[in-house]
């Protein structure tokens, strides 16, 4: 999912609460920012709730998955574009400028979707704040970064990691809170507009990352905000440290050209940056695989393929998933540090697959016993709103509720009155049929069957995200943020993160239309293949970083990483031999 490279410890957070009641400023500059890793978290969060009631709403896009696809994964589509012009943006006009940027796309695309008068509409709103979150996600950790004393960095760092999830927290509650107004999804799609001003009227007080001010010429301009930022004693330090960083910085761009593509030729020309490539590309497709933000952008509706028909139950149900993530985020920095970045993953992974395939289980049994169609069920509320498939059917005695359900988007199972496991109606999708079905006291099904182990699967979601969190979840961005040359940090972290904002837009994007074609537990089966065949991939490309200065990090990859079968942590003595 989403964050960026976070490695505090327990004795910088206690340094960082320390140094925040001694000069709260740095606390205003670093919170001010870090709504933009909650608008972050929001928008990518909010739209699994939504989507329920747009589809609601509007009969095309509760008949076409592929729309519904769309609307979820425009904003993921944005966010490349955001991310990619981000970093030109940022150079060109400074940090402050980006964010402020990104909160008028923030809140033009919250406005466009409350406002919105068609699927169109609601897709152009979610390209608009998908910009934004291209924008904030790298905008927000770096003004934050270049913005705090150096000692409490990884802490403030991780602050904005943490609004991230808890965004995405915050969406579920939102969903959750708007499920009973009228207008629901306006509102809950909407109210990304509110932070969004709060943080253009908070940043404009704010002023420039005194190191983009310095590297402008601005030196006057960055001492002042240093002096705001350091103790008196420190502040002039601090500057001439600066002075050197850009000085290296500038002398590196030179050294591996000018230019986007020039920089990416030098990269996978240099052996070492090439290995390293090979394996934080490897960490951040496999991120995306496992199949994380299928449960991010449509847990609701895959609580609903569980049998669990109301919306607002299903988005209930969700919360806990969200709440599980946020969680998974603080258990990371507790092990991350104590365990190994490799071995977090590794295990991570292993749970994963293991979810995933029992998920598989759980989804292929719920199918299997879904209640059956009768006949006469379906003629108790006339010919006309009986779903024409089940009609046309060669042998409709042979249908269940799944059956009916994949025969045709037009098609709905209308449960038993008097027992929602007994023999159902199989209806045409349309207003009317819906409306009879409710009004004699049943439950109407559109994206999965009654079934008594359907909380099964909401149990495994939930340990899914525990698995994936801690490791898949965070550690990707630390391995990044560790295993290039210095000098390559930059466009190495810029390609592994653009690899995984794609590999995000292929799963958010073809989800749906998979569950459609394999239904929901051979696309979980296929997940959990994929994510065995990345996984390996892992196993044999990413080597242990944690301990190793970039020194030691460039010496093991120029000598070739080896695996251990045994996957044990790389002996201090055997740091620079290239073996694990």
């Amino acid at each position: 999912m989403e964050g960026g490279p976070v490695k505090p410890n327990k004795t910088e957070f206690t340094e960082c609460w320390r140094t925040s009641l001694k000069t709260p400023y740095i606390m205003r500059l670093a919170l001010s920012a870090g709504i933009g890793g909650l608008l972050f978290g929001y928008d990518t969060g909010v739209i699994s709730g939504a989507l329920l009631y747009i589809r609601d709403e509007y009969s095309t896009v509760e008949k076409h998955t592929w729309l519904q696809e769309t609307i979820v994964s425009m904003a993921v589509a944005g966010a490349i574009v955001g991310a990619a012009f981000g970093g030109w943006i940022n150079d060109k006009f400074g940090r402050k400028k980006s964010i402020l940027l990104a909160d008028i796309l923030f809140f033009a695309g919250a406005v466009v979707m409350a406002a919105a008068v068609g699927p169109w509409m609601i897709i152009l709103g979610r390209i608009l704040v998908g910009l934004g979150v291209g924008m904030a996600s790298m905008t927000a950790p770096l003004y934050i970064s270049e913005a705090s004393p150096a000692r409490i960095r990884g802490a403030l760092v991780s602050a904005n990691g943490l609004l991230i999830t808890g965004g995405q927290f915050l969406a579920y509650l939102i969903n959750l809170a708007f499920t009973r107004a009228p207008g629901t999804w306006r509102w809950m799609l909407g109210a990304a507009g509110v932070p969004a001003v709060v943080q253009f009227v908070l940043m404009w007080s704010l002023p420039e990352s005194p190191r983009w001010l310095y590297s402008q010429n601005k030196i006057e301009e960055s001492r002042e905000i240093l002096a705001k930022i350091y103790p008196a004693d420190e502040a002039e330090k601090e500057l001439e440290a600066l002075q050197s960083s850009i000085e290296a910085e500038k002398a590196d761009a030179k050294s591996i050209g000018e230019g986007f593509l020039a920089k990416v030729q030098s990269a996978f020309s240099n052996k070492i940056v090439r290995r390293g490539l090979y394996a934080g590309i490897a960490v951040q497709v496999a991120q995306q695989f496992v199949g994380i933000n299928t449960v991010m952008y449509y847990s609701p509706t895959i609580v609903q393929f569980a049998g669990f028909a109301s919306n607002k139950t299903a988005i209930a149900l969700s919360l806990i998933t969200s709440g599980l993530n946020a969680l998974g985020s603080i258990i990371s920095m507790a092990f991350v540090d104590r365990y190994g970045r490799r071995k977090l993953m590794l295990i991570s992974m292993i749970s994963i697959i293991t979810c995933l395939i029992a998920l598989a289980g759980v989804f292929y049994g719920a199918a299997a016993r879904a209640p059956s169609i009768s006949n006469f069920e379906s003629s108790h509320f006339g010919g006309n709103s009986t779903c024409p498939s089940y009609i046309t059917a060669s042998n409709p005695s042979s249908w269940n509720c799944m059956t009916c359900l994949k025969a045709s988007s037009d098609c709905a199972f209308c449960a038993n009155g008097a027992n929602e496991y007994h023999p159902g109606a199989c209806l045409a999708v349309n207003d009317g049929s819906k409306s009879a079905c409710r009004a004699d006291n049943r439950t109407w099904y559109t994206q999965g069957c009654p079934s008594n182990i359907g909380i099964l699967a909401v149990l495994l979601l939930g340990l899914y995200i525990i698995c994936y969190s801690p490791g898949m979840g965070t550690v990707p961005w630390i391995v990044n943020s560790e295993i290039y040359p210095l000098k390559y940090r930059g466009i190495g972290g810029g390609i592994a993160a653009v690899s995984n904002w794609i590999s995000n837009l292929i799963v958010s994007q073809s989800f749906l239309s998979l569950t459609h074609a394999l239904g929901s537990a051979g696309t979980f089966l296929l997940f959990a293949a994929i994510s065995a065949v990345t996984g390996t991939a892992i196993f044999f490309l990413v080597p242990e970083t944690k301990g190793l200065t970039f020194e030691e990090v460039e010496k093991m990859l120029e000598k070739g990483f080896k695996p251990s079968v045994c996957g044990n942590d790389p002996d201090p003595d055997k740091k620079l031999d290239g073996t694990v």
